[in-house]
């Protein structure tokens, strides 16, 4: 278990300085995008294609981590919107609290953790579940968002929306490039390679703060909104409003569904597929387990935010999964090792 935290604690240490720098101010909110934009369009897709290139193509057509994780992530989406949705929670901000119970932060926080406690065998895994999480889980909560009839033109228009992003994203080009790489077997010039290679090194550290910052600025926004709001009422000489915030009953169960719920399901479903005889390694169990222990993905406030979500729910089911994580994954670890 010690050993595990050796290896755990600097990378949760990245994400504490990343939300310090923005919260204190060092770090200008106006720069998060920027590190957002290095991150997503860089250095992880560098990062990916490289992992990807390095792997045996069989690896990367695992049918059994597909089915596994896609069975589960359905299950998980069903599941918290089922038990989400009530007077309070519609049908957006049900399907976006299901996305942040059933996406886990893979990209940014994932790949380079679970590549250091498991080697780099582990990365063929979670290409596989970011593809799929991407494209698949995603559209389908998107889709499902629009259900309460907010949007004249429907599920239809959301998910074509949905799919549009993807094939924006870099990530699943990169994932499919290193998979044309590693297929046909392709060296780059040694220039091409050192510069990818170099970009590859960065994704960690730079993800990882971001990450932090990227929740810093949801807690700095709410604390500009909530005293302007003060100064507004102050200059109208009207009470201020109460700032609206998601009651820890919207949030806790989520968390829950998260942290613990999503990886007994994943550890139970790959029990289940391989004594039904389905090809699933033991190592790759142990990948896509840890995958679900991961806190939510924190791209997934950014989703809210365009399509009209509770984004201060969505950001604080983040935030609590981010921290609580710190705890529960090296359990997890320490566990399925």
């Amino acid at each position: 278990m010690l050993q595990i935290f050796v290896v755990t604690v600097p990378f949760f240490a990245l994400i504490a300085a990343g939300y310090a720098a923005a919260r204190s101010g060092a770090l200008p909110l106006a720069a998060i995008p920027g590190l957002n934009v290095f991150v997503l369009y860089f250095a992880l897709p560098c990062m990916l294609f490289r992992f990807g290139a390095g792997s045996p193509i069989a690896q990367l057509l695992d049918a059994g981590v597909l089915l596994v994780w896609g069975a589960c992530a359905l299950a998980m989406v069903a599941l918290t919107v089922a038990l989400s949705r009530n007077e309070r929670i519609g049908w957006n901000d049900a399907a976006f609290g299901a996305l942040v119970a059933a996406f886990p932060n893979t990209g940014f926080m994932g790949v380079p953790l679970l590549v250091a406690l498991l080697g780099a065998q582990a990365a063929s895994p979670m290409i596989i579940t970011i593809a799929f999480d991407m494209i698949v889980t995603s559209s389908v909560c998107i889709a499902l968002s629009r259900l309460d009839g907010a949007d004249e033109h429907g599920a239809g228009k959301a998910a074509r929306e949905a799919l549009r992003s993807v094939v924006r994203n870099p990530l699943p080009w990169s994932i499919a490039f290193g998979a044309l790489a590693s297929a046909s077997r392709i060296a780059l010039p040694a220039p091409v390679d050192r510069t990818i290679a170099m970009l590859a090194d960065a994704a960690s550290p730079a993800a990882l703060f971001t990450i932090g910052a990227v929740l810093a600025r949801s807690a700095v926004l709410a604390r500009e909104h909530r005293a302007s709001a003060v100064v507004a009422a102050a200059i109208g000489g009207v009470p201020a409003p109460r700032p609206v915030e998601a009651p820890m009953r919207d949030v806790l169960p989520v968390v829950v569904l998260k942290l613990v719920v999503h990886p007994l399901l994943v550890y139970a479903a790959a029990r289940a597929a391989v004594a039904s005889g389905l090809p699933l390694s033991p190592a790759s169990t142990g990948v896509i387990v840890l995958l679900a222990t991961l806190p939510s993905a924190s791209n997934v406030s950014m989703l809210a935010e365009r399509f009209g979500a509770d984004n201060g729910r969505i950001a604080r089911i983040i935030l609590w999964t981010t921290v609580a994580a710190f705890f529960t994954f090296p359990l997890a670890a320490g566990w399925m090792k």
